[in-house]
């Protein structure tokens, strides 16, 4: 089942802008932590950017001082934008959250199936 969705990749020129977001179905009562990965070809997946439920950010060097992001608890959704991207950002990118479906059971992990971010040069 399916619990978190991304949408907004695409196609863009080396040093344009993409935004990433990040939807939590409507069945999730509550979301914690909320990560954004990326996975280029032939390589692992990397941690881009993560954010607490209470605003505090982390990025990976890679990516730092271009992308940002945030996140609306209220909605559960969180977002990545992503500026002056480089050929070298081209990954598919997904969504991980802490998720739980109601009050009082286990946070669970939950993954986006992926959008494609290609930057060309």
């Amino acid at each position: 089942q399916v619990q978190v969705v991304e949408s907004g990749g695409g196609l863009v020129q080396a040093g344009g802008s993409l935004e990433l977001s990040c939807a939590a179905s409507k069945s999730i009562f509550k979301t914690n932590d909320m990560e954004w990965y990326r996975q280029a070809p032939g390589k692992q997946r990397e941690l881009v950017a993560s954010i607490t439920r209470g605003g505090v950010t982390n990025y990976a060097d890679a990516v730092k001082d271009r992308f940002a992001i945030s996140r609306d608890n209220a909605k559960n959704t969180m977002t990545l934008q992503m500026n002056s991207l480089k050929p070298e950002d081209t990954a598919v990118y997904y969504c991980k959250a802490s998720v739980k479906e109601r009050e009082f059971v286990p946070w669970s992990d939950s993954w986006g199936q992926g959008t494609q971010v290609t930057v060309s040069s």
